[in-house]
This record gives structure tokens, sequence and C-alpha cells, in this order.
């Protein structure tokens, strides 16, 4: 075939191979044109909406919904506290007189009783007082003999009525000195046995106490063996934590809505979530500049002392009910830190949608923005459901 074809002329050669390619590029047009069609469709399949769930019959029983209504609702503020000890259970204890602490005899954390000694402080104070009391003694009762013998000698008619009435009055000023002394001596921080003791005795204390004056904690220590202390100088702090203070500040603009006798809910997260229930003592009456807020103060008993000072809680202030419409806290999923629930838009279908939710008030969660009255929602199985919606968008 190859020797006839190569006797043909080339002007019939270039006819031919002309020919072949034109053969050629018709058969390879239908098998492009079909590779483009089955391509088309594949290319304008829609996306999954990734928000939109549809659920197998079997579990259609799983989710109950309803139509979204209004509630009563009560309000409830958060605000953020702390425990703090009760003020007026808190005594700041001082040393009387100035001088050198001898011994310490309490701990930071130790449980005093009323009267309990806390410390000794040794004072050249002490000593001059106490000497005073002995001499105001010591006249005292030379003045009253004074006096005896004069009444004496009076019946006698040795001496005359001036004389006795001046002896009276010194018996009166001895007195009143004396009185005075120990006064002075009790303000020192010595007992009125201990002054006795000194009267009838002439014995001397070498120091005088510093002692608790109601039992409770010792939460603040500042003193040390061989410091100098001087009158007014906190060297300890105890309190009585039967009862202790949640204390909070509210912004300046929600003031207005709290008030003295509300009742209040504290949550306290070292206590695991515990909550315990009290009333607000005190609304404060000024606004901190710093802050723009107003101090509230609640109370709640601490019979086990659980509660520590300085532990964190928060306040949830109930306000005043009022109708507004309103989903079980059951019902909001939350999604990328926004509150969402399940719409249903067809029959085992549901659409998750965003919404505008306010703090939680006896298991509602009032509705601010995000769907209508009446629209039915997803009330129970919301969290399962949105489990389902994650696996189907995975697959």
């Amino acid at each position: 075939m190859f020797s006839s074809l190569s006797l043909l002329p080339l002007s019939r050669l270039s006819r031919i191979a002309q020919a072949a390619l034109l053969l050629s590029a018709a058969l390879l047009l239908p098998a492009c044109g079909k590779s483009d069609t089955a391509a088309a469709p594949k290319a304008a399949a829609a996306p999954a909406d990734p928000m939109l769930v549809q659920v197998p019959p079997q579990m259609a029983d799983n989710f109950k919904v309803a139509p979204l209504r209004s509630a009563e609702i009560a309000p409830v503020q958060e605000v953020a506290g702390r425990i703090e000890a009760n003020e007026r259970m808190v005594s700041r204890i001082g040393a009387s007189v100035t001088g050198r602490v001898t011994d310490v005899l309490a701990e930071l954390g130790d449980s005093v009783r009323a009267g309990q000694a806390l410390a000794r402080v040794a004072s050249p104070e002490l000593t001059q007082a106490q000497l005073a009391v002995l001499r105001a003694s010591a006249s005292t009762s030379l003045a009253s003999r004074a006096v005896e013998r004069a009444r004496q000698l009076i019946q006698a008619d040795v001496i005359g009525s001036a004389e006795l009435q001046r002896r009276e009055s010194e018996l009166a000023i001895a007195r009143a000195e004396l009185r005075a002394a120990t006064d002075q001596l009790r303000l020192l921080g010595v007992s009125a046995g201990e002054v006795e003791q000194l009267r009838n005795q002439g014995t001397l204390i070498t120091a005088t106490v510093v002692s608790a004056p109601r039992a409770g904690v010792v939460v603040e220590r500042t003193v040390s063996q061989g410091q100098v202390a001087q009158p007014g100088d906190p060297l300890f702090t105890v309190a009585d934590l039967s009862t202790v203070w949640v204390v909070g500040a509210l912004p300046e603009q929600a003031a207005s809505t709290v008030e003295a006798g509300q009742s209040v809910e504290i949550e306290v997260p070292a206590l695991g979530g515990t909550r315990l229930t009290g009333k607000i003592i005190y609304v404060g009456a000024t606004v901190q500049p710093e802050t723009r807020t107003v101090a509230i103060r609640t109370q709640v008993d601490n019979a086990s002392r659980a509660l520590k000072p300085q532990m964190l809680a928060t306040m949830h202030i109930s306000g005043t009910p009022r109708m507004a419409l309103a989903l079980p806290a059951a019902a909001v999923v939350r999604e990328n830190d926004r509150d969402h629930v399940f719409v249903q838009t067809g029959e085992r279908q549901y659409r998750l949608t965003p919404v505008e939710l306010g703090p939680q008030s006896n298991g509602l969660r009032p509705l601010l923005q995000g769907v209508k009255e009446g629209t039915e929602v997803v009330v129970e199985g919301a969290f399962h459901l949105n489990n389902e919606r994650k696996r189907a968008e995975l697959e």
C-alpha cells in the first residue's frame, strides 16, 4: 500500500491528509459534549444548610415542640461580690499602755473565747499606776482612822465640830483619789480581782494582758515578741464569723431597682455552686466616682463556718415580676458564644436560630429578640438535636 500511495501526486496526498484530520475532529466533538453535559449537574448542586436538621421518624418522639408564649418573669440581676466578715462582729484590739510585748499567746486563725489572753505587755506606766493605787488606798485608810478618832474626841468635848468636818473632807478627797487611781488601772487592762489583790496584799502586776473582748477567730495579727506597742496600735483583729456579709457593687443605672429588704440568692463557686438565701440589708447612699457603682450588702448565717472571708460570690437579685415572652432554659443551645433555639420549619425538620435572651429566672429565659410569639420551638431535647445537626454536618 505504501508503494501505491507513493505513486500519487503530492497535491492529492495533501487533500487526503486534510480529510483525515476533519474526520478525527468530528469523532472527538460528541465525546467532549457528553463529558461537559455530565459535569454540569454536579457543579450546579447547592450546598446543604448547616443550620438545618432533618431527623428520621424513629427519633421524632425524642423532641418536644411548643409554641412560644408569654410568662410571668421576675428579672434577675447578677452582681459579682465577695464574702467579708460582719464588721459589727469584728474587734480590733490594741495595747492599753506603752510597753514591750513579752508574750504572744494567739496565732492567726486561732479560735478564742471572750476574755482570753492574746498577749502580755510589760510597762513602767503600769507600775506607776499601781503605785498610785497603793498610795491612794493608804491615804484613804489613814483619813478614815482620823475621822473615827475625831468622832471620839468630839464626844469627849476635846475638839470642836470644825475639826471633824475637816477630817471628813480629807477622807472624801482620799476616797475620790482612790477611785480615780483604780479606774485608771482598770483602763490599763487590770481586772477588778487583780486590783483588789493589789490593795489587800500589795503585790504588783508585772505585765498587762491584751485580751479578746469577744469570742471569734483571730483574722489578723500584727505583733511580735519584743515589739514596743503603743496605745491605739492594732495588735490583733478578732472576728465572730457566725454571720458574714456578702458585698457587691451595682451600676448606678440599676441602683434604683434595688432596695433594703429585697430577697437575694447567693452563689459561691468555692462551695460547688451552693446557693444561699438572704436579704439586702444596705444600699449605698452615694456613688463611687471611680467605678460609677453603688455598694450593696447582705447578711447570711454561717454557723458551719463554710463561708470564708474573701471568697468570691455572685448575688442574684430578683426584681418585680412582669409578663414577657419566655423560653425554658432547656430549650436554649449555646453555639459560637451566642444563644440559639431550634425552630420547627417542617415535619421533623428544625432550624437552629440565634436569639437574644435575658438572665434566667425560675427556669425561664425572657426573650428579647429573635423569634415571634407563637413560633413552634423545641423545648425538650434541644441539646441532643444539636448533636444530631453536628453529626449530619460532618457527614
